[in-house]
């Protein structure tokens, strides 16, 4: 009678825990489709007031920061522009829900040192941005965010790797900030060459950006990165590694725009590391953020 009862008494328990377990396979299926829909669902909460045709992502954004509004184009001097729009585009889709950042282990590996795999390869409708997810998706073994600056950008030196180049980025931005009533296209000539450059058409929504801009560290600011907004912390540290977020911070008056860099130098001394390990984090956003400050 008492093996019997050991006997039923072990039953009872495997099939408890077999209930836990089922309960939490279902739990945690629930919290990835919850997170992926939120991936989705974040440009939607952008701007509401806007039209959709003039949600920005965060690689045009950076390229409205970056072009002089009469002339068009960027400037020559920039060298920064052409790998921060790279880490633009991996951040956007880490925004999205189709990337992450491989899980750390237990000896708490560096976030440059952990691969990017894609979460989903659903479209996003953006040609660059599923051009890009592509890339990541097809290509094994894995590689890192910083590989991936590199490879998107191309500065490789192994030929085997140069078709991973993402060609014309910005000239592509450009051309979905015209269609999407921003910009406009016309010829410039410079004494030996025709450029095609794309001034300033729309200057409301190139005023409601800076505007985010200027009012995340001034009006807005809550002196705790986690309790900004994802987009727009994305968009401060990346303006900053595109060498364009002075251009926001230019028509401030003095203290205004020493206040408000002072308080950008707090975002950017900031240890990616640290920052990765909080809860409710974009990890992928502090990888690249490290890539670009290591």
């Amino acid at each position: 009678m008492a093996a019997l009862k050991q006997r039923t008494s072990g039953l009872v328990q495997r099939r408890n825990e077999a209930i836990r377990s089922a309960a939490d396979k279902d739990r945690d299926s629930a919290e990835e489709e919850d997170e992926a829909r939120r991936g989705e669902e974040e440009d939607d909460d952008d701007d509401k007031g806007d039209s959709k045709e003039t949600r920005l992502t965060l690689m045009e954004e950076v390229l409205l920061l970056g072009l002089k509004d009469r002339e068009g184009y960027t400037s020559f001097w920039n060298d920064c522009i052409s790998s921060g729009l790279r880490g633009c585009m991996l951040v956007e889709l880490a925004l999205r829900g189709r990337l992450q950042l491989e899980a750390s282990g237990v000896r708490r590996r560096s976030l440059l040192s952990r691969k990017v795999i894609c979460k989903s390869d659903a479209p996003t409708g953006d040609v660059l941005l599923d051009e890009a997810l592509k890339h990541v998706k097809e290509t094994q073994p894995p590689e890192t965010v910083q590989s991936w600056i590199e490879l998107l950008s191309g500065e490789t030196w192994n030929p085997l790797k140069l078709h991973y180049q993402l060609r014309n980025v910005r000239e592509r931005l450009a051309k979905n900030l015209v269609e999407k009533g921003v910009l406009t296209t016309e010829k410039q000539n410079f004494l030996l060459f025709d450029m095609t450059t794309h001034p300033l058409t729309n200057n409301t929504i190139k005023q409601r950006l800076v505007k985010k801009v200027q009012e995340s560290v001034l009006e807005k600011w809550v002196n705790d990165p986690h309790r900004m907004d994802k987009r727009v912390l994305s968009l401060i540290l990346l303006a900053h590694s595109s060498d364009v977020l002075e251009n926001a911070f230019a028509p401030l008056q003095d203290d205004q725009y020493d206040l408000g860099m002072k308080r950008v130098h707090t975002l950017l001394e900031l240890e990616p590391e640290k920052e990765s390990a909080k809860p409710n984090v974009n990890e992928l956003m502090w990888a690249v953020v490290a890539a670009f400050t290591k």
